[in-house]
């Protein structure tokens, strides 16, 4: 990578490139769904939580290269995380800066703060299509719990890391 990469908190003036970078790091994926419009509309909304959550932002070479959605204990969240845990949501990185460790540093951030509100476990969710994500994720310590309702005719599981 050019530059060093810079970890932040999401500021408005991101929210452009944001809900533009999730659809283009999902568009290599839109043939497994059946829907790929409806998939791409709701990725084009994902700056949407910074409202009530936090969106975590990997900025490159002055740009955004990668975000992440955190959602701590106790916020809403789909029926199939217990409440309690933090979840790591709608992890995108922009296909030309993929390989630069990325994806990893936003996961390592969403540790942190899974931790600074003392979380003893944290939880995603993911598919088996997202070849280059699930097996970072399994590096970094997390394990299939359960299967989550599919999206759009592609599988889903429910992962967690003990903290």
């Amino acid at each position: 990578m050019a530059s060093a990469l810079t970890i932040r908190d999401f500021a408005s003036a991101d929210a452009d490139a944001v809900n533009c970078l999730a659809v283009a790091a999902f568009a290599p994926f839109a043939p497994h769904y059946s829907d790929w419009p409806a998939m791409a509309a709701n990725l084009a909304k994902m700056s949407a939580p910074a409202a009530s959550g936090e969106i975590v932002v990997a900025e490159a070479d002055g740009r955004v290269a990668g975000a992440v959605a955190y959602v701590p204990p106790g916020a809403p969240k789909a029926a199939f995380f217990d409440a309690a845990w933090p979840i790591i949501r709608m992890l995108v990185v922009d296909p030309v800066s993929r390989g630069n460790g990325i994806g990893r540093a936003l996961t390592a951030e969403c540790l942190a703060r899974a931790k600074r509100d003392d979380a003893k476990v944290i939880a995603l969710h993911t598919s088996p299509i997202m070849t280059v994500a699930l097996p970072m994720y399994l590096r970094m310590g997390f394990a299939k719990l359960s299967d989550a309702p599919p999206i759009l005719g592609v599988e889903y599981a429910v992962y967690t890391k003990m903290l």
